[in-house]
């Protein structure tokens, strides 16, 4: 019996090893910089720190290695992202109490999706993340963009753009998607399966599906821009200004919303 590596994974040694430590060690030089430290949180966690109640993601509902323990209940998660557990981990250890907020916090690790491998998309996969957690404001915003766009460019990147757009806050979002459900109800039947789910559960969703992305009335579906209020208006105003100030270039992309739309405000 030959004994092989299991699909959608690899092996990382010898020189390729070197260049993971050379990314590594760039990474965290960048996060000291700006003042990020570093957290490491269980490689699984209890399933409803992802599976969260209504959540329409496609990790969520069809990607996750999910198994229970022997003779018990309880269910664990590999964990899929590193957000989720992050934020577990900043409210059961009480950092939001932390006199000088906001916490701020990077991880890199492992992640499992049970999806199909493909160039690119293994089901082991490494990701570096930030998480600011306990402030809004848009020079925060800002400064993640700015780190993120730095770092790409330390390693040689060029004609980098950075794709931006705003979900409001929770008034402008909730909105929005009653404006997406008018919108989308005549063509329900018309819409594929998981758009059928999508459209109960958030119909944000709707506007990445790939199944239905070309048909025409995904082109005149309504835009996030146009149920902003004030404030959420003013907020994204000034994100765009402190872009523009720091020769950043960017794009504002109305249907940006892609595994974002549990986010507030800025995404990119």
């Amino acid at each position: 019996m030959a004994y092989q590596i299991p699909r959608g994974t690899a092996d990382v040694f010898q020189e390729k090893s070197y260049s993971w430590q050379a990314l590594e060690e760039r990474l965290r030089q960048f996060c000291y910089l700006y003042n990020y430290d570093e957290i490491r949180t269980p490689i699984f966690e209890h399933t409803n720190v992802f599976k969260r109640e209504n959540d329409s993601s496609d990790m969520v509902n069809k990607e996750m290695y999910t198994f229970t323990l022997p003779n018990s209940s309880t269910s664990l998660t590999l964990r899929p992202e590193g957000t989720a557990g992050t934020v577990r981990s900043f409210v059961e250890n009480k950092m939001y109490a932390n006199p000088d907020l906001p916490v701020k916090l990077y991880y890199m690790g492992p992640m499992f999706r049970h999806e199909r491998p493909q160039k690119g998309r293994m089901r082991i996969f490494n990701q570096f993340g930030i998480e600011c957690l306990g402030n809004k404001s848009p020079y925060t915003d800002v400064e993640s963009i700015v780190l993120a766009f730095s770092i790409l460019k330390s390693l040689g990147l060029k004609d980098i753009k950075v794709c931006l757009n705003t979900l409001g806050d929770d008034a402008s979002r909730n909105a929005y998607r009653e404006a997406l459900k008018d919108y989308f109800k005549p063509y329900l039947e018309d819409l594929c399966s998981d758009c059928k789910r999508r459209y109960q559960q958030n119909p944000l969703r709707i506007l990445d599906c790939k199944v239905d992305h070309d048909k025409e009335y995904m082109k005149h579906a309504p835009s996030m821009k146009d149920y902003l209020n004030e404030e959420s208006k003013k907020y994204f105003d000034t994100v765009c200004q402190l872009l523009e100030t720091l020769d950043i270039p960017y794009e504002v992309d109305d249907r940006l919303v892609r595994g974002l739309d549990y986010y507030s405000h800025t995404v990119f």
